[in-house]
Parts: structure tokens; sequence; C-alpha cells
């Protein structure tokens, strides 16, 4: 049997479990940024699945009001424990160099992509629930409001239609595709 029988479906799970709480430790990480009370129960949620983490490294991290370095320090290192697995499982291994700069594009591509999930789930959720306290909801749209509030506040509504959700996502991709090329260049040639 070839090396990559086994290799993909570990490479896939990987990828999965360690994007899963990457994610979590991203929305950790902007907790000081959002106007949400920390006695939210997903917030708790949030908190305890990773101060196990965070903790060691709060240790000998400084910490202000509006940003915490232990969770920023537990993201990439999570992103480089999770690169370096996959890189290894698949055979490669990119420069010290390279292995920066994968990170640095690992960490912007999951901003990206975590304010473009949310903004569809919190566009979803106010169609099918539009005026029905949902825990969820109010979570997400404070993730997303320093992003679409200076939208809402310049764009008029259509019709009744606010289109900032659309806008945001556009601008977003647009973003996505002037920045990874420079991050992925020097490491993948061909893109």
């Amino acid at each position: 049997m070839p090396n990559s029988y086994f290799s993909n479906p570990l490479m896939f799970l990987i990828e999965t479990l360690f994007q899963l709480y990457m994610y979590i430790v991203a929305v950790r990480l902007l907790l000081p940024l959002i106007r949400t009370p920390f006695t939210h129960p997903l917030i708790q949620t949030i908190i305890r699945i990773t101060e196990p983490l965070c903790a060691p490294l709060r240790s000998f991290m400084p910490r202000s009001r509006k940003f915490d370095s232990a969770v920023f320090l537990l993201l990439v290192l999570v992103t480089l424990v999770k690169l370096t697995l996959l890189l290894s499982l698949a055979g490669a291994w990119p420069a010290i160099s390279g292995l920066v700069l994968l990170t640095a594009a690992e960490l912007f591509s999951l901003f990206i992509s975590l304010f473009t999930v949310t903004i569809i789930i919190e566009v979803l959720l106010s169609w099918l629930a539009p005026q029905g306290y949902n825990p969820v909801a109010s979570l997400i749209q404070a993730i997303n409001a320093p992003l679409l509030e200076p939208v809402r506040r310049r764009m008029p509504l259509l019709g009744g239609i606010d289109l900032s959700p659309l806008v945001v996502i556009l601008g977003l991709q647009v973003l996505s595709m002037l920045v990874m090329p420079l991050l992925l260049g020097p490491v993948y040639p061909q893109y």
C-alpha cells in the first residue's frame, strides 16, 4: 500500500482538528476588542477550552487591556505545530523563513475565513430568526461589528436590504487576493 493511504486521512484529521481549535483561539484573541460581556455562555466555553494552554504562556507574556499576547502566542504555536505535522507527513520541509511566511499566511487566511464565515452566519441568522434572541447571533454580531458598522454608516439601504455584508466579504476576498501572493510567493513561486 502506498504511503499516502494512511497519511491522507491523517492529514485531513490534523487539518480539521487544528483548524477548529485555531478558530476558537482566534475568537479568544478578538474578545477584548468586542463589546460582549465575559459572562456570555459561549465566551465562557471559549475561555475554558483555551485557558489550559494560555495559562502557562501568560506567566511570561505581557498583557494589555486590548491585546492578550499569550493568546496570540498560543495561536502562532498551534499554527506552527499544525504546519510542522502536515509538512512532515507530506515529506516537505521549507526553510525557517519559509515556515515563518507559511505561518503568517495561515494566520492571515484564518482571520479572513473567520470573518467571512461569521458574516455569512450573521446574514443567515437574520433571515431565519430576525427578532428572537439568540446567544450565538449576539456573539457573531459583536465579532463582525468592527467590520460591518463603518460600511453600514456609509452605505444606504437599497430597498430595505443591507448590502454591507456583501461589500465587506468582497473586500475581504480582494484583500486576500492581494496579500496571500505576497506571503506565499517566496515559498511557492508558482502562485
